[in-house]
């Protein structure tokens, strides 16, 4: 495994920044497999070793990743001027640096939001090329007819030339008002525009899924918790 270095680390483990890990080195406040640390630069391996900083082990992870059941009204970006942002809902437990939303939901969706530092994995699960389906439940305005569910089935180009990939579209409910869709793409407002192309209306949206991962049930809104590896691999399988 690769080696990572304690300031790095610990920096990015909390609120301390790399200048506060050297100091706390420099007092001796920091210990690697029961011996004093004298170079932040020192490297480690967080599956092997152990580090504690006076005296209380810390827990170690290289990246964090945290299923986020979003309210409404809450803006899918890591920081903002005005108003709240998924970020802010995060507890201090899984606070680090460089934590962002692995894709947006509009302000007024709710569901299923993915929220991590390791933006390689972030790029992975939102390419359309690695087709890693995004599941959501569309409140429509109006019933959803056979016709309208072929045309959101093999594809939509736009009036403004945005091509939307085909959807799978189920309706759930007896009024046909209520319908899962499936997409591997995000692109701005796509399931409005999308049914929107259709004549249609969404009133209220969901995500209740990312690959095969469904959003725990046992979260209440604004409520988040880490994943477990089998968890991630649900969302993004390593071979696809």
């Amino acid at each position: 495994m690769e080696k990572e270095r304690i300031d790095k680390l610990l920096a990015g483990a909390g609120t301390l920044s790399r200048k506060d890990v050297k100091e706390m080195v420099r007092r001796k406040r920091i210990t690697l497999n029961g011996e004093t640390v004298t170079d932040a630069g020192q490297k480690i391996d967080i599956s092997s070793d152990t580090v504690c900083v006076d005296g209380t082990p810390i827990a170690l992870k290289k990246y964090i990743y945290i299923m986020l059941h979003k309210p409404a009204g809450i803006v899918s970006a890591s920081n903002s001027t005005s108003e709240k942002t998924v970020v802010d809902l995060v507890p201090e437990a899984f606070r680090r640096a460089g934590l962002f939303p692995a894709g947006r939901l509009d302000k007024d969706t709710t569901g299923f939001v993915l929220i991590t530092d390791d933006g390689a994995f972030a790029h992975r699960i939102l390419s359309p090329k690695n087709h890693i389906e995004k599941t959501y439940v569309a409140t429509l305005q109006s019933p959803l007819g056979d016709a309208d569910i072929v045309i959101l089935e093999k594809g939509l180009l736009l009036r403004d030339g945005t091509q939307f990939l085909p959807a799978s579209v189920k309706i759930i409910s007896e009024d046909n008002k209520q319908v899962q869709i499936k997409i591997c793409e995000g692109k701005y407002h796509q399931i409005k525009r999308m049914f929107s192309a259709v004549g249609n209306c969404v009133v209220a949206l969901h995500r209740t899924h990312m690959g095969t991962l469904e959003l725990d049930s046992a979260l209440p809104q604004g409520a988040c918790r880490e994943l477990t590896p089998s968890e991630l691999e649900q969302i993004a399988p390593k071979s696809s």
